[in-house]
C-alpha cells in the first residue's frame, strides 16, 4: 500500500469525492469483501460493489485477492494508499494569476504550498521505499513589524549560508542528490496575527 496517492485527474477526484466512497476507502486499509464492507457501512452488498468498482476503475482501490464463498468467487479489495491528496491543478487558479507582491505575503505562501504539494505528489508514487527527506517545524513569537523584519533578515542570512555551504557543487555532482528547501512562516490559526 502506498503512503500517498496524488490525484491529478478529474475522473479520480470525481470518484473519490463522495461520502460513501470515502468511508469505504477508510474501511479498506486491510483487504475486505463487499459483503464485509456492506455490514460496516450499513448498505446493501450490491450498492457497495457498485461504489467499489467505481473506485477500482479510478485506480483508488485494487483487488487484493479472491476467495470462494459458498461456491461464489468473492473479491477482496484494498485501498491503494493511506492518504489521497488532490492537486490544486484540478481546479486551477480562478480569476487569473495570484498576485504575489512580496515574500511576506499570503499569496507567496500559497504558491510555495502548491509547489511543495506538487513535488511531494510527484515523489510519492515512485516507490514504496522511504524517500530521504526532512521536515522541521517550530513556533516563534513575533511581536510587531520590526520583530518580523528582523526575523526575516535572520532567516534570509541563514538560508544564504546554507545555500553557499550546500548549494550546487557541480564538480562533486557524482553521487549527490539535489534537495529543495522551503520555509513558511505564518500566523498560527486561532491566534491574533
Amino acid at each position: 500500500m502506498l503512503d500517498l496517492l496524488y490525484i491529478e485527474e478529474i475522473e479520480q477526484a470525481n470518484a473519490l469525492l463522495q461520502p460513501l466512497r470515502v468511508e469505504l476507502l477508510k474501511q479498506m486499509v486491510e483487504p475486505r469483501t463487499c459483503t464485509e464492507l456492506a455490514e460496516v457501512v450499513q448498505q446493501t452488498p450490491q450498492r457497495v460493489y457498485y461504489h467499489v468498482k467505481i473506485l477500482e476503475k479510478a485506480g483508488l482501490v485494487e483487488k487484493a485477492s479472491e476467495r470462494k464463498v459458498r461456491g461464489i468467487q468473492e473479491g477482496l479489495y484494498q485501498a491503494k494508499a493511506r492518504s489521497y491528496w488532490l492537486s490544486p491543478q484540478l481546479v486551477g487558479r480562478l480569476g487569473g494569476q495570484r498576485q504575489v507582491t512580496e515574500q511576506m505575503s499570503l499569496g507567496f505562501l500559497l504558491s510555495l504550498a502548491e509547489e511543495l504539494q506538487a513535488d511531494i505528489g510527484a515523489l510519492a508514487p515512485q516507490t514504496e521505499a522511504e524517500i530521504p527527506s526532512l521536515g522541521l517545524s517550530a513556533q516563534v513569537e513575533l511581536k510587531d513589524d520590526a520583530d518580523r523584519a528582523e526575523f526575516m533578515a535572520d532567516v534570509q542570512e541563514m538560508f544564504q549560508e546554507l545555500a553557499q555551504k550546500y548549494g550546487r557543487r557541480d564538480e562533486e555532482a557524482g553521487d549527490s542528490h539535489l534537495f529543495r528547501l522551503m520555509l513558511a512562516c505564518y500566523p498560527k490559526p486561532g491566534r491574533s496575527a
